[in-house]
């Protein structure tokens, strides 16, 4: 899909008098095969929970046909349908929630309650609030930032553990803006390690450190309480330990 030329995304705004031309191609995922292998951290009749690494896209698009989590569940269940109930961006490693029917799908949306870790620059106080709106930037359609007339976003954060360059934070949100917490955490002074698009340096760390590490849910079918947890992977358990 694409606006003046250029690729756009179903969740990015339109202006009026902006053409949009989307291309309809054959809407089956491909099949990576045995290639990709996305450890599962829960399962069962209604759902499934992969531990999505770093470096793979939740969805297809242009640039990524047939590495994302979409093709590995096509593989992995063939004839059913993939739907996500969350959404991690590319470099984000951890849970992500894929629905195996409709009826579960309409269930889980908006009752996920998602607990996400990252190292940030500096030292942060031991607990905060950050509310701060969050707007698209005019002049781009990936970049966010804070501004008056954005969206009102909420982030509620707790210190675990620093050490004289990073600090790691749980991380609760209270909305779910595009790029939320990496745009919270650049806007008090202590962006993600490793997210150079937002401020953060690479020198210890190639991706954001951002990982989705808890998930609770209740079942679709019989309305139990499910939580989920993922381990802080390696590169951002490295950032803290004593060199």
């Amino acid at each position: 899909m694409t606006r003046r030329g250029e690729l756009i995304r179903s969740i990015d705004t339109v202006e009026k008098g902006d053409v949009i031309v989307l291309t309809l191609e054959d809407d089956s995922l491909l099949d990576p095969g045995p290639q990709l292998n996305v450890p599962v951290a829960y399962e069962n009749d209604s759902l499934v929970v992969f531990d999505k690494p770093s470096g793979m896209p939740v969805h297809p698009s242009v640039r990524h046909q047939g590495d994302t989590l979409g093709n590995y569940f096509a593989y992995r269940y063939p004839g059913l349908t993939f739907r996500s109930v969350n959404r991690l961006d590319r470099d984000t490693s951890g849970l992500c929630i894929v629905a195996k029917d409709a009826f579960s799908a309409k269930l889980l949306q908006g009752g996920c309650e998602k607990v996400y870790y990252a190292a940030v620059h500096g030292a942060i106080p031991e607990s905060g609030t950050i509310d701060a709106p969050i707007a698209r930037e005019r002049e781009s359609i990936i970049l966010r930032c804070v501004r008056e007339d954005g969206q009102r976003a909420v982030t509620h954060y707790r210190r675990l553990m620093m050490n004289g360059k990073y600090s790691l934070a749980e991380i609760h949100l209270e909305t779910g803006r595009t790029h939320q917490i990496r745009v919270h955490f650049a806007h008090i002074g202590a962006p993600l390690a490793g997210d150079d698009l937002y401020g953060g340096l690479r020198e210890d760390i190639t991706r954001q450190a951002l990982h989705c590490g808890r998930l609770s849910f209740r079942e679709p079918l019989t309305g139990e309480l499910i939580t989920v947890t993922s381990e802080l992977p390696g590169d951002i358990q490295k950032l803290f330990k004593e060199k």
